[in-house]
């Protein structure tokens, strides 16, 4: 038996109260990831100038994707930490490297203040940030799997609907600043102040790290010495399983994270505009993401990830086509919702499929690395592929081929999963 002396959930904790503060945080932590590439235009220009805007462009997205490669790094460190220290302990270290990532962004001079040293800076917090999400997601998906077994597609599911909160407020900072401030203001201070209220919000994210319970299924398990080589050894077959699952999911997130550019460059609405579709995308993948994970204790995981990866199918470059062709507002709104709808389907049941590939001696460890590898090379460079896609095409419809090969590539990975015993 473990020796770690932290309360079990159980004990003190209804399991339904774990995912509040589960959650909160993980929006949080999250916010300080996404809200650089919501703002990727504005901070091209002040620290990547090149004479070239879309040259600028690319290289800011680009960079955004590089934080995506540190994942993997931090997720073999914190998810091993994870299922030897405790989930807690993890989560606590995770923020606390977010925090420091984001200070270093929010308080940077620009290019023309510093030179050099300003991508330099905002590179190495991307970094910082990107080993911390990391452990992120396996140790915060593991604690919530945890909480109840018959219903761990309900509890599981609320580490995408708590990303559907992140959305909300990040797309809502968005909107906001580009709708209330000058263009003048936006450039000279105003896109900093995402960044400052991720710095506000992340002491409370911490508190609550803290005052986390470790799960009753966690602390009764026998910890393995090498959770690491036990995962990509012994169950390497169940980690690219979980990490095929991932990359549709995936996808769609950062594709998502990419329609605000999508809106302003190519079919020329305003940047305020562009932010409503997203701002619906997170109320619909916060409020409908744990019904679908409720529904997969019932029905199965597989079947209904696999409905909703049939439709993706069928529908996303048709619906691509319809934007481009009606670059409206309400076009932007009705394509995001539709495809949103479809998404939440998908999103709902994977935490708790990923997590039923694993014991829980090696989870933390094993969703950590599927999820990470799985998001640094399919997710994070997704914005960076849609728009080198168009370019290289001249489509614009092109980041829909990218989705396209999400579905085809999760739909396989859901056959194994079966074989691996996911229902």
């Amino acid at each position: 038996m473990t020796a770690i002396a932290a309360p079990i959930a159980s004990e003190r904790q209804r399991p339904a109260s774990a995912i509040v503060p589960i959650s909160i945080g993980n929006a949080l932590e999250w916010f300080d990831i996404v809200i650089y590439g919501f703002f990727a235009a504005v901070i091209s220009k002040l620290f990547f100038p090149t004479g070239n805007e879309t040259v600028s462009l690319l290289i800011t997205l680009g960079t955004f994707g590089v934080t995506f490669v540190m994942r993997p790094v931090g997720a073999f460190a914190l998810g091993a930490y994870a299922d030897r220290a405790g989930r807690k302990k993890a989560l606590t270290l995770s923020i606390a490297m977010m925090l420091l990532g984001t200070l270093m962004i929010a308080a940077v001079p620009t290019y023309a203040q510093i030179g050099i040293a300003a991508p330099i800076i905002v590179i190495a917090a991307r970094l910082i940030q990107g080993f911390a999400a990391g452990g992120e997601f396996g140790s915060a998906t593991a604690l919530l799997a945890e909480q109840d077994a018959p219903r761990r597609g309900y509890f599981a599911s609320w580490q995408f609907a708590s990303q559907g909160l992140t959305t909300l407020l990040a797309a809502g900072f968005g909107f906001g600043i580009n709708y209330f401030l000058t263009p003048a203001q936006l450039m000279a201070w105003g896109w900093r102040i995402p960044f400052v209220f991720g710095l506000l919000i992340g002491p409370a994210g911490l508190y609550i790290r803290r005052n986390l319970d470790e799960s009753a299924e966690f602390v009764r398990s026998v910890p393995v010495k090498a959770p690491v080589r036990t995962a990509l050894v012994d169950e390497g077959g169940r980690v690219l399983t979980a990490v095929g699952l991932i990359v549709l999911a995936t996808i769609l997130a950062y594709t998502g994270l990419f329609m605000p550019t999508f809106a302003v460059n190519q079919l020329g609405l305003p940047a305020s505009t562009a932010f409503v579709g997203t701002l619906v995308l997170g109320v619909v993948k916060f409020a409908l993401v744990p019904c679908f994970g409720a529904l997969s204790d019932r029905l199965g995981r597989v079947r209904i990830m696999a409905v909703a990866a049939v439709i993706h199918l069928v529908l996303v470059v048709p619906a691509f086509a319809f934007l481009v062709q009606n670059p409206s507002a309400s076009s932007l709104v009705l394509v995001q919702l539709v495809l949103g709808l479809v998404a939440t389907a998908y999103w709902g049941p994977l935490a708790a499929a990923m997590s039923d590939l694993f014991s829980s001696r090696t989870r933390s460890t094993g969703l950590s690395i599927s999820y990470s590898c799985g998001v640094a090379i399919f997710g994070g460079f997704a914005p960076f592929i849609s728009a080198w896609l168009i370019d290289a095409s001249g489509s614009k419809i092109a980041p829909a081929y990218y989705v396209l090969f999400g579905a085809v590539v999760s739909l396989l990975a859901l056959r194994f999963a079966r074989k691996y015993g996911v229902r």
